[in-house]
């Protein structure tokens, strides 16, 4: 049964709903180990996000996420020399491109489609370019009622305007949304902007926080995505 109260679920897409880790540390070069590869793409996938969070501090505008990923997987490599020599043009090239094309979690599928059917309006709201969405919902197989991308949006999440924006284009009050995520800086920039939060653990996000920390900022906290539609119900 649907909360009333509530209007909107908001979904974070990377991490959230997608395994980003197989998809890239299979397009990592296979010359390196898969123990290495997925430390690469641990490490990586972290460098993004410090990336993202220097340009919100420094009031820049959002960049074209294959701009950024290019631009960390440099830098990823001039931490780890050794492996510069298997990294030709066309290697970064495909290592960038391989981020617009990744599975979803088992289990998401058939939890968005109990929102569906519970009558909630979902959406895709994660920082990246509209490109990357489109081919990330082809890719995965998922269906959203609309995509709001960082570009999009001009704003990175989790800067309070992007909360703000996405909340008057949906045209729902912040009590009347609730935002899906796996990164407790999405979860805590959504409770600032009054909205309600449910937090699920992925192994392969937030690993440097304090998920007991996580697990007490949030009004639910789940390990995936099978108890989603009940855990909106008890908001």
């Amino acid at each position: 049964m649907a909360n009333p109260k509530i209007k909107a679920v908001l979904f974070d897409f990377m991490g959230t709903c997608l395994d980003w880790h197989s998809g890239a540390t299979t397009a990592l070069p296979h010359s390196i180990s898969e123990e290495t590869r997925s430390t690469l793409a641990l490490e990586w996938r972290h460098d993004y996000f410090d990336f993202n969070a220097a340009r919100i501090a420094a009031n820049k505008p959002p960049e074209d996420i294959d701009i950024t990923l290019s631009k960390t997987l440099d830098a990823l490599l001039e931490k780890h020399p050794q492996h510069r020599p298997v990294f030709d043009a066309r290697i970064k090239r495909e290592c960038v491109a391989a981020w617009h094309s990744m599975p979803a979690w088992a289990e998401v599928a058939a939890a968005i489609e109990s929102l569906k059917s519970a009558g909630y309006e979902i959406f895709v709201f994660a920082n990246g370019t509209t490109r990357l969405q489109l081919d990330l919902c082809r890719s995965s197989g998922l269906a959203f009622n609309m995509l709001f991308s960082s570009q999009s949006l001009g704003v990175y999440k989790p800067a309070p305007e992007s909360y703000r924006k996405v909340l008057e284009l949906v045209g729902v009050l912040p009590e009347e949304a609730v935002q899906v995520a796996a990164h407790a800086y999405d979860t805590r920039g959504a409770k600032k902007a009054g909205m309600r939060t449910v937090y699920v653990h992925r192994w392969t996000d937030d690993i440097y926080e304090d998920i007991e920390v996580v697990r007490g900022e949030n009004d639910e906290f789940l390990e995936d995505m099978r108890g989603l539609v009940e855990a909106i119900a008890r908001l």
